[in-house]
């Protein structure tokens, strides 16, 4: 299982898709000492971690163990779910999102998140692309055109749809709808995407397709997936986090988490003999 890992990483450095030297990256998150709770019950214990921008972080762990809530929290999207509470701090560019003046609109315009399921609104193509901008007070034609056409091209969708911007989204297939819920959260101008197994729903050339379009995509973005799928971690992924009943066992760069990890509860994990 190790030697696939192994395998996996040299094609990544075979085609120059090798990650940076994330220690010379400048951070986009800090995380430090987070808890959090669903009301009596503790979700996740003294977090600890750091996100360097322009990066793709994978988030590993079984079901339930709490990769899904932290991902929640690095725009406050847990804030919707009634009585939750966080401790600690998580810092977006020096600043602690969870202060008491902070703008939830911008942060989530600033931390756009894709979901696990692609949820289309019931409109136009382009309406959903305009959508948040709309929102924002942007009016302008020419300004709201030349932004549909330029978030379609950054979720590689442009050639496939361009001559159905006016037909409903609900028509796309599902790697495109996933991908048009891409080029929707571009729109809002972000500096992150937090997604949610975005490709767990989707056949293998769709996924292939995702997975394309986040490489391209780090070059400008910093990017947090949750996964369920270790090839899919070792493929795109710059750093990995591994997550365990809420706690972070290990984390650190994809290489090295794939191919000798310091934990064995992570070599566990990774090589399939739990979870």
């Amino acid at each position: 299982m190790t030697r696939m890992f192994t395998e996996i990483i040299k094609r990544r450095e075979s085609k120059g898709l090798s990650s940076p030297d994330l220690q010379l990256s400048r951070d986009k998150f800090q995380i430090q000492n987070v808890n959090f709770w669903y009301g009596a019950k503790q979700a996740l214990f003294d977090i600890h971690l750091r996100i360097p921008e322009r990066s793709v972080l994978a988030l590993i762990g079984p079901s339930g163990c709490g990769k899904s809530t932290f991902l929640r929290a690095l725009n406050r999207m847990n804030d919707l779910i009634d009585e939750t509470r966080l401790t600690g701090s998580v810092l977006l560019e020096g600043q602690d999102i969870y202060a008491r003046n902070v703008n939830l609109v911008d942060l989530r315009r600033r931390v756009g998140m894709v979901f696990q399921k692609s949820n289309p609104f019931p409109k136009s193509v382009y309406e959903n692309v305009v959508y948040g901008p709309r929102v924002a007070g942007v009016r302008d034609r020419a300004r709201l055109d030349a932004l549909v056409e330029r978030c379609l091209r950054q979720a590689t969708l442009w050639e496939e749809v361009k001559d159905r911007l006016h037909e409903s989204a609900l028509t796309l297939s599902g790697g495109q709808a996933q991908r048009l819920c891409i080029a929707r959260a571009l729109a809002t101008d972000p500096q992150v995407l937090l997604m949610d197994e975005p490709t767990s729903a989707l056949d293998p050339r769709a996924t292939s397709a995702i997975e394309d379009l986040i490489f391209e995509l780090k070059r400008d973005y910093t990017i947090v997936i949750v996964t369920h799928n270790m090839q899919q971690a070792a493929r795109i992924s710059d750093t990995t986090a591994f997550f365990y009943e809420g706690k972070l066992i290990e984390s650190g760069a994809t290489d090295a988490m794939f191919t000798r990890p310091h934990v064995k509860q992570t070599e566990d994990y990774i090589t399939g003999r739990f979870g």
